[in-house]
């Protein structure tokens, strides 16, 4: 057991005047199953990066531990090369034993580890990788969103395995990981940072109490501030109408106005000591009130304008089968479901099932040169699959590669209202700044927030969504459950965290693989 001490941690991207870490002291200890909660963009990922040694700061990080990081990075080259090949490589004093040892953990055959790792599935990967990170016996272990990608059985097989597992630091957006895996959270908050015992609900709880709390102080003293505005505007005006009776007396009228002048001047300087006082308590009061409100979420509540079509059901299949024409078999047969409007369907199954060669499917039926989009794709089908006539669709890929250039061209390529997107984006807690910067530079959650957004602002009869949470931070998918419990849209949904599917789905289509696939 030893401590990582932080002690005034200075951190920035050359070329950007934005400080990622700005003077931040906190300690945490090696021996525990930390998960590190932020929105995107805050700077998780950057600080298991400077954990690594990969960037120069300012100021200081003392340990006696060594650190090791998930994922391993794999050039497009390596891929050919098999797992233990690789495992050398990503980890030098590992012994082949303790990594077979941790894959019969996660219920892997050792075989997998002598597959060239270019075949193996996101899921087979992650495994693999995390069975050769926990092999070592004295590092502390960054691991950076181990189940993006990955179906539900492959992420429970994760959560069982990190759940028994002592000392790392776990960078994750998915709450029921969280609440499995971790007994302690650090917290990259909007201008603190904070380190609690618990899990991630716990620690809900515990934030929810103190902004509420935070919110009724706030409230308390702003009602004091103006009480104390308006009596100190009140006696500088009687103040002001005092001074001025000093001149200005009819001798006739007034004989002693001689001796009233010394009283009023001194009744003046009274009410003006009691201006003060007052002022001295109203910058009291905002000082208390300062800070009160610093690192509440404030989640805007969004807007969608789901259109209504005539037809009520959108897409059907019967009896559907799919496949790609290079392929031994089909990937799914005989596959019967409807999406009807007002309902949300997720697609669950494992991965390679095909819930995204489904999704290529209804989104290329509708095209008006069906035959040439299934070519291009290299689809084989066969079986009913209909979609709506007329139906406008809104589309969120789960790949964001392709975002490439400003937020004005992406805009204008999408017939988009400028002002509105980035309004959206704001509402979903992208700061200013990235606004002038190239989407390639932005961070794999902003880059899906930017197609959510623009999803967000596409009227349609139907929403597809394929994995729109991956990256997504906590405060954002809570954001978006709201949203959609309220509006109500027609879905088409493939997403594997499952307290967002508990939460909208209103009907599920589990996709069986087939035998052999």
């Amino acid at each position: 057991m030893s401590q990582i001490d932080v002690s005034n941690l200075t951190f920035y991207y050359e070329g950007s005047s934005d400080y990622i870490f700005e003077n931040v002291s906190f300690s945490i200890d090696t021996d525990w199953n930390l998960g590190l909660i932020g929105r995107n963009g805050k700077g998780k990922t950057t600080f298991l990066q400077l954990l690594l040694g990969n960037y120069e700061y300012k100021g200081n990080i003392r340990s006696s531990a060594s650190f090791d990081g998930f994922p391993y990075q794999v050039p497009t080259g390596d891929l050919e090369r098999c797992g233990a090949e690789l495992a050398e490589e990503w980890k030098p004093d590992s012994e082949s034993w303790r990594i077979l040892c941790e894959l019969d953990r996660m219920g892997m055959d050792a075989e997998v580890l002598y597959r060239p790792f270019g075949t193996l599935s996101h899921g087979e990967r992650t495994k693999v990788m995390l069975a050769v990170l926990f092999s070592g016996t004295h590092d502390f272990l960054l691991i950076d969103e181990p189940t993006n990608h990955l179906d539900q059985a492959a992420r429970e097989t994760v959560k069982a395995y990190l759940a028994g597992k002592k000392g790392f630091l776990l960078v994750s957006h998915d709450r029921d990981l969280l609440d499995a895996c971790v007994d302690h959270v650090l917290v990259l908050n909007r201008q603190t940072i904070e380190v609690q015992n618990g899990n991630f609900s716990s620690w809900w709880e515990n934030k929810s109490r103190k902004d509420a709390f935070s919110r009724m102080e706030n409230e308390k003293h702003l009602k004091e501030i103006g009480k104390l505005k308006k009596a100190a505007a009140r006696s500088r005006q009687w103040a002001d109408a005092s001074e001025r009776s000093k001149i200005g007396f009819d001798p006739v009228k007034v004989p002693d106005h001689k001796a009233k002048r010394p009283y009023i001047g001194m009744k003046t300087k009274k009410m003006l000591s009691r201006v003060r006082q007052m002022e001295q308590r109203i910058g009291r009061e905002i000082e208390e009130k300062e800070g009160l409100l610093e690192d509440i979420e404030e989640m805007v509540d969004l807007k969608l304008m789901p259109l209504v079509h005539h037809k009520n059901c959108l897409v059907r299949a019967d009896g559907y089968g799919l496949g790609y024409k290079k392929a031994a078999g089909p990937v799914f047969e005989e596959l019967c479901f409807s999406v009807c409007q007002g309902e949300r369907v997720f697609l669950t199954g494992e991965n390679g099932c095909g819930k995204s060669s489904l999704i290529k499917a209804v989104l290329a039926n509708r095209s008006e040169e069906r035959e040439y989009e299934f070519e291009k794709l290299g689809l084989a089908e066969k079986g009913i699959l209909e979609t709506a006539s007329q139906m406008t669709v809104s589309y969120v890929n789960q790949d964001t590669s392709f975002l490439q250039g400003g937020i004005r061209e992406f805009c204008k390529e999408r017939d988009l209202d400028e002002s509105l997107f980035c309004a959206v984006l704001r509402q979903l807690d992208m700061e200013r700044i990235q606004f002038v910067k190239p989407m390639e530079g932005f961070s794999e959650g902003q880059k899906k927030k930017v197609l959510l957004a623009a999803s967000l602002l596409t009227p349609a009869h139907l929403y597809v969504w394929d994995e729109p949470l991956n990256y997504i931070d906590v405060f954002t998918r809570m954001q978006i459950e709201k949203l959609l419990l309220s509006c109500r849209p027609t879905m088409l949904v493939v997403e594997h965290d499952v307290r967002f599917r508990e939460v909208i789905a209103t009907k599920v289509v589990d996709l069986k693989k087939q035998p052999g696939r």
